[in-house]
């Protein structure tokens, strides 16, 4: 899944190969795909694309005529950036093309979603407030204004474990799975950690690990093409999809704990005393 690193990238890609261009067809393969019909998808063609901003994990393209194209990637989503567009429209059918944006050079991008579960979303709305994931993000990780007292005032009061925390949108806007794994390592912080328990000291150190790990990621990312932002990410990770590899800071096994529809991993020397965590849905930390 895109996270925020990947889709701050993918804006400062499309600001260079879109803003200024002007939108000739925006043709929808899979009905699924739109979850606003009013204005119609089509209503931004024949507009200039004027700015692409990032909303936590939603990527937004702003038109001359003040409507928005608003997209959320999902699980197996993605942005396939076309230097040429093929000829003649593409063919309604089983594979994972669901929408294709044409512009005026004969450029355009298409999103396509990898397997079953269609959770790609496209919204076209007069303000990006109205796309509902997106009225409800919390504060974006990477503003300047997001400090260590900022932190500490959303975490007070979470009974919930840390993992959960850093993945609610409505509480931090733009960390995933991946990324709150690789925040907790760098953090030396297990998952199941209650959120509200953290001190004043681990408070800062969390926030120095979430906004350095963000910030090197965003950095790795910064200038390469959409098709290369997948490898990039994958490279980069320490720990998140890396199940009994070496941490990269101490060598110990790097272990997982599975969950009906994902998974985490850590390292127990890093994060939990050298203690492995119980794999199973509702485990808690053995003592």
């Amino acid at each position: 899944m895109p996270e925020l690193p990947e889709v701050e990238a993918l804006k400062d890609f499309l600001t260079e190969h879109l803003v200024g261009r002007r939108v000739v067809r925006v043709l929808p393969v899979a009905v699924s795909v739109l979850k606003t019909y009013d204005p119609p998808v089509t209503a931004i063609e024949d507009s200039e694309v004027t700015a692409v901003r990032r909303y936590g994990k939603f990527l937004g393209l702003a038109t001359g005529d003040g409507l928005h194209l608003v997209t959320h990637l999902a699980r197996a989503g993605w942005l396939q950036w076309r230097d040429r567009l093929p000829d003649g429209p593409p063919r309604p059918g089983k594979g994972p093309l669901a929408l294709r944006v044409a512009l005026e050079t004969g450029e355009g991008f298409d999103l396509t979603e990898a397997g079953t579960q269609k959770r790609l979303a496209v919204y076209v709305v007069h303000d990006p407030e109205e796309v509902p994931g997106l009225a409800r993000l919390g504060p974006d990780p990477l503003a300047p204004d997001f400090d260590a007292g900022r932190l500490a005032a959303l975490l007070k009061d979470e009974r919930r474990q840390l993992k959960g925390a850093l993945r609610d949108q409505s509480l931090i806007a733009g960390v995933g799975n991946a990324y709150s794994d690789e925040i907790l390592h760098a953090a030396k912080m297990s998952p199941f950690k209650l959120a509200a328990s953290l001190t004043p000291q681990e408070i800062q150190r969390l926030h120095e690990a979430l906004r350095g790990t963000l910030t090197e990621a965003v950095e790795r990312s910064r200038g390469l093409a959409a098709g290369r932002l997948k490898a990039e990410k994958k490279s980069g990770l320490r720990v998140h999809g890396r199940t009994g590899e070496p941490c990269p800071v101490c060598g110990d096994t790097i272990r997982e704990v599975s969950f009906s529809d994902s998974s985490l991993q850590y390292c127990p020397t890093c994060q939990t005393g050298g203690k492995p965590l119980a794999d199973r849905r509702l485990s808690r930390l053995l003592k």
